[in-house]
């Protein structure tokens, strides 16, 4: 029997499903259309092409869209574990007809661990997500040291995770967790935040905390 590499992560999850009504047209999306965009996690190991940008909390899954509809020749995989955000961006591979964007509704923990090949990844993207702000939940935060340390097994050596935010704490958080953790370079220089990419879409949630003078944050890490 063949050696099995343990469960790196704690079980703690940093998300809480909170299901919400799907539209007829997630609906339809998700009946119709899962069986050729979605994966099993059961189904274990998958093929992960050379240029492939990993999505974790996509939300309605609108700027992931926007992105693979601006760059065909990229592979995209998302993972959302709330369905009507599945739905959703089902709809919108199905408007755009695209080819290059497949999804997971799963845990992320899990999906990197059983189905995504070490040293495959060109990009890892985690944008605004659930901060935890009250010191008691920290623990489920997703950008902890252990994650770090799954995502580098995971990236291509030069791959580069992309985290972003809108609330200061959090980023200065996670800058601090990466900056510890070994095997990342941060693209901007040490304790440096970056300058937005021009591939990351501005959402509407952005433009309004923006209005109303909220910040936005982005870090860039390469792994070395």
């Amino acid at each position: 029997m063949g050696k099995q590499n343990p469960p790196i992560m704690r079980k703690i999850k940093s998300f809480v499903k909170r299901e919400g009504r799907l539209t007829p047209g997630q609906t339809r999306a998700l009946d119709e259309l899962w069986p050729r965009y979605g994966h099993e996690l059961a189904a274990g190991m998958i093929e992960v092409a050379e240029n492939t940008v990993l999505e974790i909390g996509f939300g309605n899954g609108s700027s992931l869209v926007e992105m693979a509809a601006a760059a065909p020749e990229t592979s995209f995989i998302g993972i959302e574990v709330h369905r009507p955000g599945v739905g959703a961006l089902l709809m919108g591979v199905e408007k755009q007809q695209l080819s290059n964007l497949s999804v997971y509704q799963d845990d992320a923990v899990e999906v990197l661990q059983q189905c995504i090949p070490d040293n495959s990844l060109a990009r890892v993207q985690l944008y605004f997500p659930d901060p935890w702000p009250k010191a008691k939940h920290h623990k489920r935060r997703i950008v902890q040291f252990e994650f770090a340390k799954l995502l580098h097994q995971k990236l291509q050596p030069g791959g580069v995770f992309h985290l972003a935010t809108d609330w200061q704490p959090y980023a200065e958080y996670m800058r601090e967790v990466m900056e510890a953790a070994p095997g990342f370079d941060n693209v901007a220089g040490k304790n440096e935040y970056s300058p937005k990419p021009a591939y990351r879409p501005t959402t509407k949630f952005e433009v309004r905390g923006q209005k109303l003078g909220h910040g936005v944050w982005d870090l860039l890490y390469k792994r070395n």
